[in-house]
């Protein structure tokens, strides 16, 4: 049974139509990112999944009792505010101290508990809200732009933590970014959001749709086109990885200090 579906969603804001006859499957286990140019409805898309915008036809169905856990684009918070992160994770109810480890550990965040949030680096306090929403153990994860403000290498650690998280923890990944390459190296299914669903698929699929081109191109010199996903990758031991090696389920090896190698060529 799916996690979530959408049945010919359309809704409008304001005036404008932000999402036109959508329809959309979240099966249990996958990691699914949604692309589109702004406007095209991306962010409308997550806040009509989790319930906080009603369409104005079509159905949302999600699973009984489905869990979700979000992350959202922005949080803004006063600077001056004294709060260690561990204080945060606990509003607006206390929690017990391990459910509050367990979930920094998740997302890799061990050892920020007693740091106050004004105190996190950009990738800290990312990591932080990771946690937040890992508290419930989801079996559905929600991030909105997670990466923003961060930069190349942050966003890399960030995207392999969420693979971990998936593998650790079993559940569903639905994100929404603007760094292309990311569909590549951590996604099984890619949405091409334009106000309506312009293709879905693989990201290879994706990559090949005339849809998708027509959008982002393929001959920005790697801008706005799909990084290629090299299999090159270093460990600490300077081996380079057995060609075979088995997969995890995103279809990649991944040891835990591995890097990836991308290159910037328009997709084939």
């Amino acid at each position: 049974m799916s996690l979530i579906e959408l049945q010919d969603v359309s809704v409008r804001l304001g005036g404008h139509q932000a999402l036109s006859h959508v329809s959309l499957t979240i099966a249990p286990g996958e990691i699914v990112t949604v692309v589109g140019p702004n406007g095209s409805g991306k962010t409308t898309l997550l806040r009509c999944i989790i319930g906080a915008v009603e369409p104005q036809s079509g159905a949302v169905r999600r699973q009984p009792g489905l869990r979700i856990g979000y992350v959202p684009q922005t949080l803004a918070i006063d600077p001056t505010l004294p709060m260690t992160a561990g204080r945060f994770l606990g509003l607006p109810h206390r929690r017990p101290a391990r459910d509050i480890t367990e979930a920094l550990i998740h997302a890799g965040a061990d050892g920020l508990a007693q740091r106050q949030l004004s105190a996190l680096s950009g990738g800290q306090f990312r990591r932080v809200l990771l946690a937040r929403a890992l508290l419930e153990r989801p079996a559905l994860l929600i991030l909105d732009e997670p990466t923003t403000g961060l930069d190349q290498p942050g966003s890399a650690a960030f995207y392999r933590r969420i693979e971990q998280v998936r593998r650790e923890l079993g559940c569903a990944v639905l994100m929404v970014s603007h760094e292309l390459h990311v569909v590549m190296s951590a996604s099984d299914r890619v949405i091409c959001l334009n106000v309506h669903v312009c293709c879905n698929g693989t990201p290879d699929v994706v990559a090949s749709a005339p849809e998708y081109r027509a959008l982002f191109g393929s001959g920005t010199g790697g801008a706005l086109a799909l990084y290629r996903h090299d299999h090159t990758h270093s460990h600490d031991d300077g081996a380079a990885s057995p060609p075979h090696d088995p997969p995890h389920e995103s279809g990649h090896s991944h040891g835990p200090d591995c890097t990836h190698t991308h290159t910037t060529g328009a997709p084939h």
